[in-house]
């Protein structure tokens, strides 16, 4: 028998190879300063694109004030417990039915975390008689929360209607012999990629098909729809929606999320969603500062107006510009280019050093082999001087990785490492 940790010792994953290379500045950065457009690395000014931050609303002094004097009052234990003990306030309840009717919603029910809530609300949502469809490209929290699942599960490839009808027949064959359900899930806002979710197209399929609907809409709550309720009022169909997730971390530049359905399954979930019935309450600083951040939401419209118009503007530059974004229909901007691991870091380090733009990398095993994808996150806080510089960089190194430029300087990471 061999000990536990000699796999691990021997195979650190694809991504864990490459952390003596990496680990401080391609991976666990450390950016400093005040959340904005722009920050410090190293030192160094940098304009960042890839702060969550949509609306811009991190370092906003009536946020602030609002988060400072909460904690100055509450402390950040307050209230002590999970919800269902001793750890329930009016705070809490008023914030859920104000994310409820945001979202048009007749009930929601709080999380601590998004990555937590949604994977307990997948386990809590189906029994080992169901049976789960979901989008290959769905986030990893939905990935994880699916392997919780001890019933059957089918992929449909990304986006891919068709696709998903050919496994919802499947499913529906194997929910008459197990007696189950099906769930479908999918997300309003892929995150790597840009693209929308096809929820119209998928609620369409309803009329065939007798499925519930899950919808992980992370990055499109604050940033789509006609009052930022997200990718299903973007589409028509947040009605057809039968339980909408939205996380607190972007849009709302916190920490928390929610789950929002009918009243009967948010009183289902409330008694069935192990992750909040084991866990200490969502503490008061960030439910009153979630309030606080939800009524501007409501009442600002100007922040989500601000941050399209610096979408529109960063993702026609780059288009002008002959670069590759892929389909994106959201503010997520990827930029696709062709190289290695290798080139990527001596890109991306060039990028920083050398022009002060800071963006996330994204390779492989995340994406194919052979391509870099710069993904960059516009908020309301960026200005026409940051796109104009940063379209000037990304000019520049793009022409670098074609002449060659990187992947002589990544020669030597690449020998080290046996590529």
């Amino acid at each position: 028998m061999r000990d536990l940790f000699d796999r691990i010792i021997e195979n650190k994953g694809p991504l864990g190879k490459w952390a003596s290379q990496a680990e401080g500045y391609f991976v666990f950065p450390k950016l400093e300063g005040p959340i904005s457009n722009r920050m410090k690395f190293q030192g160094k000014e940098v304009i960042t694109w890839s702060i969550n931050d949509y609306l811009g609303l991190a370092n906003l002094p009536e946020v602030k004030k609002v988060d400072g004097d909460t904690a100055a009052e509450y402390g950040s234990a307050y209230p002590m417990g999970a919800r269902m003990m001793s750890g329930h306030t009016d705070y809490h309840e008023q914030l859920e039915r104000e994310c409820a009717a945001f979202v048009n919603k007749e009930a929601a029910y709080l999380l601590n975390f998004g990555y937590q809530g949604i994977m307990s609300a997948i386990d809590a949502l189906v029994s080992k008689d169901d049976i789960i469809v979901y989008d290959v490209d769905c986030h990893a929290c939905i990935i994880d929360g699916v392997r919780l699942h001890m019933g059957k599960r089918f992929t449909f490839k990304h986006n891919d209607i068709e696709s998903l009808e050919t496994n919802l027949e499947r499913a529906s064959k194997m929910a008459e012999q197990t007696g189950g359900g099906i769930l479908v899930i999918s997300e309003g806002v892929f995150g790597m990629r840009g693209q929308q979710g096809k929820l119209k197209e998928i609620v369409a399929l309803k009329k065939k098909y007798k499925f519930r609907f899950l919808v992980d809409d992370a990055h499109g709550f604050g940033t789509l729809g006609e009052t930022g309720a997200g990718a299903g009022q973007e589409q028509g169909v947040q009605d057809d929606i039968d339980v909408y997730f939205a996380t607190f971390a972007k849009s709302m530049a916190s920490i928390g999320a929610f789950l929002a359905a009918d009243k009967e399954i948010i009183d289902y979930l409330k008694y069935n969603l192990r992750s909040q019935m084991f866990a200490k309450s969502l503490p008061m600083v960030y439910v009153k500062g979630a309030l606080k951040r939800l009524d501007m939401l409501r009442t600002q419209p100007e922040l989500k107006a601000k941050l399209w118009e610096n979408v529109n503007a960063l993702q026609n530059g780059l288009k002008d510009k002959g670069f590759d974004i892929g389909t994106t229909t959201s503010c997520v901007t990827p930029v696709y280019l062709n190289g290695s691991i290798p080139e990527a870091m001596a890109l991306v380090k060039d990028l920083r050093e050398n022009y002060g733009i800071f963006c996330s990398i994204v390779v492989y095993p995340v994406i194919p082999k052979g391509l870099i994808l710069l993904r960059m996150i516009p908020t309301a806080t960026h200005t026409m001087q940051d796109i104009e510089e940063t379209l000037t960089a990304f000019s520049a190194i793009r022409e670098r990785l074609q002449n060659g430029t990187y992947k002589r300087l990544s020669a030597a990471v690449a020998a080290a490492m046996g590529e």
